[in-house]
């Protein structure tokens, strides 16, 4: 339950416990026992500094320095360096919420207790993210490959006093934030600094995003669709569930069995059943395979990100006092793969969005008036709404183009395959956000053509959305800045409040709650 406290290390991290953790609905805080672990990790590693034997980047050199033996003074050294060198990201700050999620997984990775971190520098981690003090992580930098290297190191430049912070409503210097909270930098001990900069956490906190976002996406697409069928009336028919037994993918049944619940009882639609139309166009009709194949593409991120908030991706990995292993765990593909498939995913919600709306404005059939507007010629009416999401859908077929399609041999060949995970996250957010703004002009259009259809009416859950939709933007008899008719939609769409009227409506339990476990 939301209400339960997370236990860092030791309950099982989801998308949705991460972001009620990041927004301060629920507490979370490490157990006595997960502690232990960590101190008797962090003396493992104290006493492997102090042997002569070479153990990757506790005493020697990192990357193609890997076989360059570091002297037992220089330990320390060697990891405050290591922090400084790999802050080299560039371009606009990282959402503050991004950073703090990014804090926040870190944490969970570190009390695994497989990488060695020390109690006193995990304390002062944990106390970033109570505080409310975040780091500014620069957005550029990252291959996905030996882990998030510079947005980590920037993550983590506050531990040492350097870099800067989200402190008070602005970005400042970490210096600055420290003396006004009476605190001190931190001396970081061995592998510290390699531990806190491997790991796969910048992409992770942008998979949580995509996956959370698109998710609301999903469900109120189906919402949205459900209303421009009624607007356009169109046929309830290719939703019947003995249709989609004949081709069970889970995925397009559920879309199916919503859009039919959705419909059914519907005066309006009941008013068509014997009108001349054969068959809608494919944007209407073919609504659960184009939804439904975007809901198993965001099941896989779903999964995928699962494992990945509870993994070790940090590197060497200290698995015991004679095993410390350098491997591949740090390297981004398992999730720069999935991260792709899903900015495909909403990429096609979105196109397939905007065909209604485009489909709405033709007055299909007399079902509604061209334009949605009964008066045209001096007033334009919906036409350049849709131009906008057409500008949008552009957009984001432009960012579908792989990331993890390619790789760029890096850090003198020593990592000569990388993920560019980190790509893949932040343009599956953009697509998101694009995907946002596309569904909330199908909204407005979808909105205008069912008030066309008055005085019959839809069903409760659907007359239930229009109605909170007709509250915050009025029917349009006329032209106006409809800029403003957007902005007012697409806060609608990002708040969700779609689906929680639909479920206080009676509307079945969302197919993806199934698979996100609660903690």
């Amino acid at each position: 339950m939301p209400d339960q406290i997370f236990h860092y290390g030791s309950d099982r991290m989801t998308a949705s416990a991460a972001l009620q953790i990041c927004r301060g609905q629920r507490q979370a805080t490490i157990s006595k026992d997960r502690w232990a672990n960590i101190e008797q990790c962090a003396a493992t590693v104290k006493r492997m500094a102090e042997r002569e034997e070479a153990v990757y980047g506790i005493n020697t050199g990192f990357g193609p320095l890997c076989s360059t033996k570091i002297s037992k003074a220089d330990t320390t050294k060697l990891q405050h360096n290591l922090i400084m060198s790999h802050s080299v990201g560039v371009g606009e700050t990282v959402p503050r919420e991004v950073a703090k999620l990014m804090l926040i997984l870190k944490t969970h990775a570190l009390c695994r207790g497989y990488s060695g971190i020390s109690p006193s520098t995990l304390k002062r981690i944990l106390w970033h993210i109570e505080q409310d003090i975040i780091p500014a992580v620069p957005s550029q930098g990252s291959v996905g490959a030996s882990g998030d290297l510079a947005p980590l190191a920037h993550l983590f430049l506050p531990l040492i006093g350097l870099g800067q912070v989200h402190y008070q409503g602005q970005i400042v210097p970490t210096a600055e934030a420290l003396q006004s909270e009476g605190v001190d930098a931190i001396t970081l001990r061995p592998k510290e600094g390699l531990a806190l900069i491997n790991g796969t956490q910048f992409i992770a906190a942008y998979a949580v995003l995509v996956c959370d976002r698109l998710q609301r996406c999903l469900s109120q697409a189906d919402l949205i669709g459900a209303m421009m069928i009624e607007g356009l009336l169109g046929s309830s028919a290719p939703f019947h569930p003995a249709l989609h037994e004949l081709r069970p993918y889970p995925g397009n049944q559920h879309v199916a069995a919503r859009i039919y619940q959705l419909l059914k009882g519907s005066a309006i639609n009941a008013s068509h059943s014997d009108c001349d139309r054969v068959q809608d166009p494919y944007s209407l009709r073919c609504i659960p395979q184009v939804h439904g194949a975007s809901r198993t593409a965001w099941l896989h991120l779903n999964e995928c990100l699962t494992t990945e908030l509870n993994a070790v991706t940090d590197n060497p990995i200290v698995l015991g006092e004679q095993l410390s292993i350098s491997g591949g765990n740090f390297h981004g593909q398992p999730m720069a793969l999935p991260l792709d498939y899903a900015c495909l995913a909403a990429a096609e919600l979105g196109n397939v969005s905007d065909r209604r709306s485009y489909l709405s404005l033709t007055g299909i059939d007399g079902a509604v008036p061209k334009l949605l507007m009964k008066e045209t010629g001096t007033n334009s009416g919906f036409m350049i709404l849709q131009y906008t999401a057409a500008a949008l859908v552009s957009e984001n077929k432009g960012l579908c183009f792989p990331a993890s399609a390619d790789s760029i041999t890096t850090s003198l060949g020593q990592e000569d395959h990388v993920s560019m995970g980190s790509i893949s996250g932040r343009k599956a957010l953009q697509v998101v956000n694009n995907l946002e703004k596309v569904l909330a002009i199908e909204l407005l259009c979808a909105a205008q053509a069912m008030d066309f259809q008055r005085p019959l009416t839809s069903t409760p859950i659907l007359e239930a959305v229009h109605g909170e939709m007709r509250e915050r933007v009025p029917h349009a008899t006329e032209d106006r800045v409809f800029a403003e008719d957007i902005e007012s939609a697409a806060a609608f769409v990002r708040s969700g409040r779609m689906v929680s009227i639909a479920q206080q409506h009676g509307l079945a339990t969302d197919w993806e709650e199934q698979f996100e476990p609660r903690g």
